[in-house]
């Protein structure tokens, strides 16, 4: 069961229970938690597996094509040694595209950063005695967002709590590094929700940005708290749709009470069905309603 308030969601088109099957072959400590299929979505049969990669929970949502996985968001996986490294970049190869290439860098002695064959990118690094989270999801600010790494950082800090910078993982570019850059994130390792987190600035022409294709749940006890996550993070009406929404880095979250969570993961068939009918027409999830129904 998922024990983490805020994980990661990356949306794919095919089979996604064999993707998931995949995944979890490829990293260490890794399992399926648990799986739900929603019939009569409008993508038709929609099946969500939940698994733990390395210790991070992800869900992955099989629902139809939509847009392109991008790496405006990857994973950072970070090891004690270059073997395992070495290990995991061989494992992701099959069929990836490398965004830069495994070697030693000036901040890791091996790092390297691909995107695999489901289009989603993961960057492997060394961690060179650093105590810090095994996989971490890394948010790149570029485009129309550029500059505005360390505003949304900060803004999502004072929205959830236990939150809060990792002031020891923060790292500004440099005059040297031009106008355009100075004082802007080159890096920045925060948590949100006891989590870690990691922010980029960019200026390079990067032709993509935050969609649909990845986004992160945040799961709520209350409504209440499903009330002020949303008043506080919704910024784009027109995206919000049955529980999601998308904020103003253009970032798409996921306010799920965990209520919810636990009548897709349990409920009957015939429960399911009453839930899913419920929940679709909704913008902001409504745990009344749906518990009613179920």
């Amino acid at each position: 069961m998922i024990t983490q308030p805020i994980i990661p969601c990356i949306w794919f088109e095919g089979d996604v229970e064999a993707i998931a099957e995949w995944y979890v072959s490829k990293f260490p400590d890794s399992f399926v938690d648990y799986t739900t299929k929603l019939t009569d979505t409008p993508s038709g049969e929609t099946t969500v597996v939940t698994v733990s990669l390395a210790g991070q929970f992800f869900q992955l949502l099989g629902a139809g094509p939509l847009k392109e996985r991008n790496p405006s968001i990857s994973y950072m996986v970070t090891f004690p040694t270059s073997e395992e490294v070495e290990t995991l970049w061989n494992e992701l190869m099959e069929g990836a595209e490398v965004l830069m290439p495994l070697d030693t860098y000036d901040f890791s002695e091996r790092y390297g950063w691909l995107k695999d064959k489901y289009g989603v990118s993961w960057q492997i690094m060394h961690s060179g005695g650093m105590d810090i989270q095994t996989v971490t999801p890394c948010f790149l600010f570029v485009g129309d967002v550029f500059g505005r790494a360390e505003v949304g950082m900060n803004d999502w800090i004072s929205i959830f709590p236990d939150s809060y910078v990792l002031e020891d993982h923060l790292i500004r570019y440099e005059a040297t590094d031009g106008p355009e850059l100075e004082g802007k994130l080159n890096y920045a390792r925060f948590v949100l929700s006891g989590r870690e987190f990691v922010a980029m600035d960019s200026a390079e022409d990067h032709q993509f940005a935050f969609n649909e294709m990845q986004s992160l749940i945040a799961f709520c006890e209350t409504q209440a708290e499903i009330d002020e996550y949303w008043a506080k993070l919704s910024a784009v009406p027109e995206a919000e749709q049955c529980g999601w929404l998308q904020d103003r880095y253009g970032v798409s979250w996921q306010i799920v009470p965990w209520e919810m969570e636990e009548m897709l993961m349990t409920g009957t068939k015939e429960q399911l069905a009453r839930v899913t009918e419920a929940f679709l027409p909704m913008k902001k999830i409504d745990v009344a309603t749906l518990r009613k129904v179920y």
